[in-house]
């Protein structure tokens, strides 16, 4: 079967593989359907992933059919329409056993640490794979990951009813954010370099969209909240400047939620976070976030039909990469179609 490899930064490949075979009760075969790429892939394409290792077959927004199951299997059966929780965790460290096992001490990745859904077909434990309703489109169902993404930034900044948000960048993980937070009853302010893709985030529900490069963001934040600065900011752009400039603007007893993984050090002054007595929280990957995400998107709640603007065989990687990275305004989200 055919599958994606990053074999070392820079380099990616189609490859040959072995047909996976279930060798465990608990264990099912998923034909994978469509498989999202993700900012994440594209680090560990370029190299600049702090955490991943190579070879690797990447991918973990994924969703398929199951065609088989192991004889301990419960809540499954061939046919069931899946998508995929891509981590994996002991249950036993210090994370784990406060419910937050999307840091555990062990964490291993589909597509980070382990081979993704980057091909044809995949075996999994059951604990990990989610039915969703079957007449769910592939492409809607294809994002259930990324809003649990976008649940978690949400559940990481506490966003209550009436709450403004500020979400810095109407990329794929700001407008999975941005449709959370509008869920949950917030007011809701975007900014992006990209007109098209605020637009869009009006569609969403946006209450308020800022392009830095006509809008002065800080002033504009304080006409709009009148001078008090948003209660949660979700930097969704996750670079120096952005993450500094969250914590200047959010408003007192405000939260700050961070997504970015980059090694580079800020320049904070501790004033910021002292006087207005801030939560400075990360956000990474979901935790007990992909149950919620799915009955919102199988009951319409979230709006998911128009998020996938690409599609590309497996074999159109290269494509597939070139066309974001040289019109990433024109993309969405694009998904490889393993078919």
């Amino acid at each position: 079967m055919k599958a994606i490899q990053v074999v070392k930064p820079g380099k990616i490949d189609i490859i040959e593989k072995e047909m996976p075979r279930i060798s465990k009760g608990n264990e099912v075969l998923i034909k994978v359907r469509l498989i999202g790429i993700c900012g994440s892939d594209m680090h560990i394409y370029h190299g600049t992933s702090p955490v991943a290792t190579y070879p690797r077959v990447i991918g973990h927004e994924m969703v398929g059919e199951i065609e088989e199951v192991g004889l301990d299997v419960k809540k499954l059966s061939v046919g069931d329409k899946v998508v995929m929780e891509p981590i994996e965790w002991c249950g036993e460290c210090y994370a784990c056993r406060n419910g937050r096992r999307n840091v555990c001490a062990r964490l291993q990745v589909y597509g980070v640490h382990k081979d993704g859904a980057c091909q044809e077909y995949i075996v999994l434990p059951e604990h990990i794979v989610h039915k969703v309703d079957s007449r769910l489109d592939w492409h809607e169902a294809v994002l259930v990951e990324p809003f649990t993404i976008g649940a978690q930034a949400n559940w990481r900044g506490d966003v209550r009813k009436g709450d403004v948000v500020f979400i810095m960048g109407a990329g794929p993980i700001g407008l999975c954010a941005l449709q959370v937070a509008k869920l949950k009853g917030a007011v809701c302010i975007i900014s992006d370099l990209s007109d098209d893709k605020l637009a869009y985030a009006q569609s969403l529900g946006a209450d308020y969209v800022l392009n830095p490069l006509r809008d002065t963001i800080t002033s504009e934040v304080e006409r709009i909240t009148d001078g008090l600065g948003p209660n949660v900011t979700i930097d969704a752009v996750c670079t120096v400047k952005t993450f500094e400039q969250a914590v200047e603007i959010t408003s007192a007893a405000g939260r700050v939620v961070v997504l970015g993984f980059s090694e580079t050090p800020s320049a904070i002054a501790q004033l910021h976070i002292t006087k207005k007595e801030l939560t400075i929280a990360g956000s990474r990957l979901q935790s007990e976030k992909f149950h919620e995400v799915i009955d919102w998107i199988n009951s319409g709640a979230i709006k998911a039909d128009s998020f996938v603007t690409h599609r590309f065989p497996l074999e159109d990687i290269h494509r597939a990469i070139e066309l974001i990275e040289t019109h990433p305004n024109e993309v969405r989200k694009a998904v490889l179609v393993a078919e």
